[in-house]
C-alpha cells in the first residue's frame, strides 16, 4: 500500500531549523511532497529570491525526509493541490491572521473537497524567515549576481518596476521602499541610473558633459548600499570603440543592463522633441554598435537595450519597428520605445504591433510624458520594465527649494522644521549609524 502524500509549500532561500521541524513533522504522516515556489510565484509578493529556483531545488531535495519537489507556479496553493492530490497539507499556524488568511480559507476549501486534511503545527518563534532575509541582504551582493537579477525579474514578474538614482540615499529608497496593497507587497525592482539625473544634480546641462569615469565614480556609492540590479544610461554609447570599453567596464561592476539611444552627435534631451535637432544614427550604423557592444561583453547576463528615438525625431511607427526588428536581430536583449506624447497612443501602437511578430524580446518604456496610464495597461500592450526616471530629483529640488526660503523669509530654520527630517530620523536611516 502506497504512503500517504504530505504537501508542504516552501521558499526555501534561507534554510533554517523551523523548516527542518516542519518536514520532519510532516514525514511523520507520510511521503513529504516540497512545493517550492518559483521565482514567478514569489516576486509578485516578495522580494525576488537570492538563489534560483534550480538552487533552491537542490538543496532541498536533498533534505531528510523529502521524498520529492514539485515547482509551485502560483501564492496559492490552489492549484497544485488540484493537480497533485495530496491526502494532507502541513503548515505553521502563523498563516491564521495577516496577508495569508485568505490562503488558509482556500486551502481548507480545496481540501475538504479532496477529502483531506490541514495540518496546522506552532509557529517555531525565535525565528523570522523575513527578517533572516533582510540580514543576509545587509551583508551586500557581488557584481555575478547582482548582474544577473534583472534577467530573472523580467523572465519571473509581469512588470519590473526601476526607479531613479543618482546617488547613495535615493538607491537606498529604491532599495528599501515598499507598500501593501491588497495582500500584495509592492516594491521597486532596481535602479536607473540616469545621465539627466546624474548631470543636473552636479549643476551641468544633459549633454554627456560629464563623463563616464566620473558617472561611475558617483555610481558606487549607490553600489556600495545596495543589492538590487541597475539600469545605466548610455545615451548614445559613443563611437563604436569607445562603447565596447564601456560594456566591460559596466559588466564587470555588476551593472545589469546598458540603454543606448539610436542617435548621433552632440546628446539633446529627448523630452524636447522636434523643438531640438534630434539626428539618427542610420540602421546600419546602429546595429554595428550594438554587434560591437555584444562581442565586447563576457557574461550572458549583461544586457544591451536599443533606445528607438523615432517617435521623438517626428518619423513614424512604422520606422520605429523597421529599427526595432533590425536591433533585435543585431543582437539587442531588448527594445525601449521613447515618445513625448501625452496620451501614450503612439507607444500603445508600437507595441501591439512589435508583439505580433516578436512577443519574447522585453520592451522598455520611460512614460513620464504618458504617466497616467497605470503599470497594469501597460503590460496588456506588451511591456515588461517601466523606468520612473527622474522623479527623485525632481521631487527632491522643489522640496529643498521650499525649505531655502523658509530660512530666508524667517531668518531661522524653525519653520522649516515640518518640512524637515528629523537629526534622529536620518540617524536611524542609515545602516551602520545606529549604535548596537
Amino acid at each position: 500500500m502506497a504512503n500517504k502524500k504530505v504537501y508542504l509549500g516552501m521558499i526555501a532561500d534561507i534554510i533554517h531549523p523551523g523548516l527542518v521541524n516542519i518536514i520532519n513533522e510532516g514525514a511523520k504522516y507520510g511521503d513529504v511532497m516540497i512545493g517550492l515556489y518559483t521565482d514567478k510565484a514569489i516576486a509578485t509578493h516578495k522580494r525576488l529570491p537570492v538563489l534560483t529556483y534550480e538552487q533552491r531545488k537542490t538543496v532541498v531535495q536533498n533534505i531528510k525526509g523529502v521524498s520529492e519537489v514539485v515547482p509551485q507556479d502560483e501564492w496559492s496553493y490552489v492549484e497544485n493541490l488540484k493537480k497533485y492530490k495530496p491526502d494532507y497539507i502541513i503548515h505553521g499556524d502563523d498563516w491564521k491572521e495577516g496577508a495569508d488568511k485568505q490562503i488558509r480559507m482556500d486551502v481548507f476549501e480545496v481540501m475538504n473537497e479532496l477529502s483531506g486534511k490541514v495540518i496546522e503545527i506552532p509557529y517555531t518563534h525565535g525565528i523570522n524567515s523575513s527578517q533572516l532575509a533582510e540580514d543576509v541582504e545587509s551583508f551586500g551582493t557581488t557584481p555575478e549576481v547582482r548582474m544577473k537579477r534583472l534577467r530573472r525579474l523580467i523572465d519571473a514578474k509581469p512588470v519590473v518596476r526601476i526607479l531613479e538614482s543618482h546617488c547613495g540615499l535615493t538607491g537606498l529608497i529604491a532599495e528599501k521602499i515598499s507598500v501593501e496593497v491588497g495582500g500584495e507587497t509592492r516594491q521597486f525592482d532596481g535602479m536607473w541610473s540616469s545621465s539627466l539625473t546624474d548631470s543636473t544634480s552636479k549643476g551641468k546641462p544633459d549633454i554627456e558633459a560629464v563623463d563616464l569615469t566620473t558617472r561611475l565614480h558617483d555610481l558606487n556609492d549607490t553600489l556600495e548600499v545596495t543589492t538590487k540590479p541597475i539600469i545605466f544610461d548610455g545615451d548614445t554609447g559613443g563611437k563604436i570603440e569607445h562603447f565596447t570599453f564601456t560594456v566591460r567596464t559596466l559588466e564587470r561592476l555588476g551593472i545589469s543592463c546598458v540603454i543606448i539611444e539610436d542617435k548621433v552627435g552632440l546628446k539633446q534631451n529627448s523630452l524636447f522633441g522636434t523643438d531640438a535637432v534630434q539626428t539618427q544614427d542610420s540602421i546600419e550604423g546602429f546595429c554595428d554598435k550594438i554587434k560591437a557592444g555584444k562581442a565586447a561583453q563576457i557574461t550572458d547576463d549583461f544586457m544591451i537595450v536599443s533606445r528607438i528615438e523615432s517617435l521623438i525625431a517626428g518619423k513614424s511607427i512604422d520606422d520605429a519597428l523597421e529599427r526595432a526588428y533590425a536591433y533585435v536581430a543585431a543582437g539587442a536583449d531588448g527594445i525601449m520605445i521613447h515618445s513625448k506624447n501625452k496620451d501614450g497612443e503612439d507607444i500603445k501602437e508600437f507595441c501591439q504591433r512589435f508583439r505580433k511578430h516578436d512577443k519574447i524580446t522585453p520592451i522598455v518604456v520611460v512614460p513620464t510624458t504618458y504617466n497616467h496610464i497605470k503599470e497594469k495597461e501597460l503590460v496588456s500592450w506588451g511591456i515588461n520594465v517601466v523606468i520612473y526616471a527622474n522623479h527623485m530629483l525632481r521631487s527632491a529640488y522643489p522640496a529643498m527649494v521650499k525649505c531655502a526660503q523658509s530660512i530666508l523669509e524667517h531668518e531661522r530654520s524653525y519653520e522649516a522644521n515640518s518640512l524637515c527630517m528629523s537629526v534622529k530620523e536620518i540617524l536611524n536611516l542609515i545602516p551602520g549609524t545606529k549604535k548596537k
